[in-house]
């Protein structure tokens, strides 16, 4: 489709401003595709008049640069691009942002919107939460939980797995809540199950706290389960939160940025 103002009669949704495309790490597993496809697929029943396109940085295609040529060849004038991903670490901070600065440089007309990723958010709590009761798990007194994330070399993505863990803490009746992190950072999901065993625990519970299934996600309950764990939620995937999560990065990246501000998006 070619970007332009709806005329008079048209009672399809009123276009938005500008197409969305989402980006999302990729895996060779194809649940991981499946399931960003689907959570994607929400966010445009959620806001029918988005354009909304998917990217992926690794394995699958289209990769983040061909996915704004195509817009740009369309006639598109402004694209919001948002990093599909729960922390803020290398691929947003490096990786998405080096992209970014080709793509200015090939289509220097094509006003480029850089959103947030999609965690820290309150909302990623409800869906962790949703997910949880779905496996069955409940929170009590003698029922521990693991918050269990890929796992970073950047030591802030880290922290924000750690303090996720410490509000869900906040927000239930778990035993106790503690992190874990299936690559880059200690304590496994293993370690931390077994450590929340012997600290008396009599039920542990794990939470994975990955956008899509795939290899880190069958790493997590690969461990967990050999652990002792009792319960291994599914990755996030296809959950209404994310999809307001979404839908806020977006409009959020079309705000008008104060004069102080400095750095435009």
């Amino acid at each position: 489709m070619r970007y332009s103002p709806v005329t008079g009669g048209n009672t399809r949704p009123v276009p938005e401003r500008a197409p969305l495309i989402a980006v999302a790490h990729g895996s060779r597993d194809p649940r991981s595709a499946a399931a960003v496809e689907a959570l994607f697929a929400r966010v445009r029943r959620l806001r029918p008049g988005l354009d909304v396109r998917v990217a992926y940085l690794d394995h699958v295609s289209p990769d983040p640069g061909t996915a704004v040529a195509t817009l740009a060849a369309q006639g598109a004038g402004e694209v919001v691009v948002l990093p599909a991903l729960l922390t803020a670490a290398y691929h947003s901070k490096v990786d998405l942002p080096r992209v970014l600065t080709r793509v200015r440089t090939a289509y220097p007309w094509l006003k480029v919107r850089y959103a947030d990723t999609l965690g820290p958010d309150p909302l990623l709590l409800a869906a962790v939460e949703r997910r949880l009761a779905e496996a069955g798990a409940t929170a009590g007194p003698d029922t521990a939980l693991v918050l269990a994330s890929a796992g970073s070399s950047d030591a802030g993505a880290n922290a924000v797995v750690t303090e996720m863990a410490r509000r869900l803490a906040e927000r239930g009746d778990w035993g106790a809540v503690r992190p874990a992190f299936a690559s880059a950072s200690a304590p496994t999901p293993g370690e931390a199950v077994e450590l929340l065993r012997t600290q008396g625990a009599g039920r542990v519970a794990v939470a994975t706290y990955l956008l899509a299934p795939g290899f880190f996600a069958d790493r997590v309950a690969q461990q967990a389960e050999a652990a002792g764990a009792v319960v291994v939620s599914d990755a996030l995937g296809d959950c209404p939160e994310l999809a307001e999560i979404v839908v806020a990065r977006y409009d959020a990246a079309l705000r008008p940025v104060p004069a102080s501000g400095g750095v435009t998006r």
